[in-house]
């Protein structure tokens, strides 16, 4: 498999005296740098935390190391799929590629969902950017995580839709393709607020059936609306065309997963140091 993706990255692309794909280097170039930023955040959250503010906000009553579990194993699955999208493109494979693509965006969503719900909850309990210098460094650092994360999301959709351009230029696919974007950007904001409003509900009268049942209710029109996104998203994922995309595109969805990847190992760091550390 490996000397068939070199075959994929120096007959498609153009590469450096290294032998390296420029975008590929470009890539690695760019987590370097990333690396130093998340350094210097981590770094500064673990000083604090050895000299808290008096009377600052007590981690151990506040953090639910339960559902933080749940979304990193959530992140982590997300790297599988990642992974299998890599594989399945450069095989040339485009139907598996946006499965698998779909799954890590899926995955992606459900974390960015509980990061949401915590930073709520968070909030809640009297920590804020504000309070003390545990949630200004805690904040700081999970948030611009979460960004990156965000980030990854919005470069997976981009390219599921890059998968649908059609072969025969004479086609017109943007129109499309911007369809698929907005129903995209619906199915994203209204399963966060249907997610919101359930665990609001099970907060105040448990996570039973009649809860779930409840906080799907105040959402209605938002249910209505993520239904029809995914329906919309299903209808335009049935494409019969010949497409422009293939093993040609390999680098792209690799340089894609090494970001992603980047971006589950630095969150394994910070669930390592904010989270479990408290626990010590």
């Amino acid at each position: 498999m490996s000397a068939h993706a070199g075959t994929i990255d120096h007959h498609h692309d153009h590469t450096t005296t290294t032998g390296i794909p420029n975008k590929k280097l470009f890539m690695w170039a760019f987590l370097a740098s990333d690396c130093m930023f998340f350094g210097a955040l981590i770094s500064t959250h673990v000083i604090y935390r050895l000299h808290p503010t008096p009377d600052g906000a007590d981690p151990l009553k506040i953090f639910s190391l339960e559902l933080t579990s749940f979304s990193t194993f959530i992140l982590l699955m997300s790297s599988l799929l990642m992974a299998l999208a890599v594989g399945a493109c450069q095989k040339g494979k485009v139907e598996a590629t946006r499965k698998m693509i779909l799954g890590t965006i899926f995955f992606g969503l459900i974390f960015l969902g509980c990061q949401v719900y915590e930073f709520t909850h968070f909030v809640h309990l009297g920590l804020t950017l504000n309070s003390d210098m545990f949630g200004a460094t805690f904040y700081t650092l999970t948030g611009t995580h979460g960004v990156h994360v965000a980030i990854g999301v919005l470069w997976l959709v981009f390219m599921y839709i890059r998968t649908f351009k059609p072969a025969d230029v004479s086609k017109a696919w943007v129109g499309r393709a911007c369809l698929q974007f907005a129903a995209f950007a619906v199915a994203t904001v209204t399963i966060m607020i249907i997610m919101l409003a359930v665990t609001h509900v099970g907060n105040e009268q448990g996570y039973t059936l009649a809860a779930i049942g409840a906080g799907l209710q105040h959402s209605l029109i938002s249910c209505i609306a993520f239904v029809a996104s995914c329906a919309t998203l299903i209808a335009l994922g049935r494409s019969s065309w010949a497409v422009d995309f293939g093993e040609a595109n390999a680098v792209d969805v690799e340089g894609m997963g090494l970001y992603w990847h980047f971006v589950d190992i630095v969150w394994i760091v910070i669930f390592t140091v904010v989270y479990l550390l408290e626990y010590l």
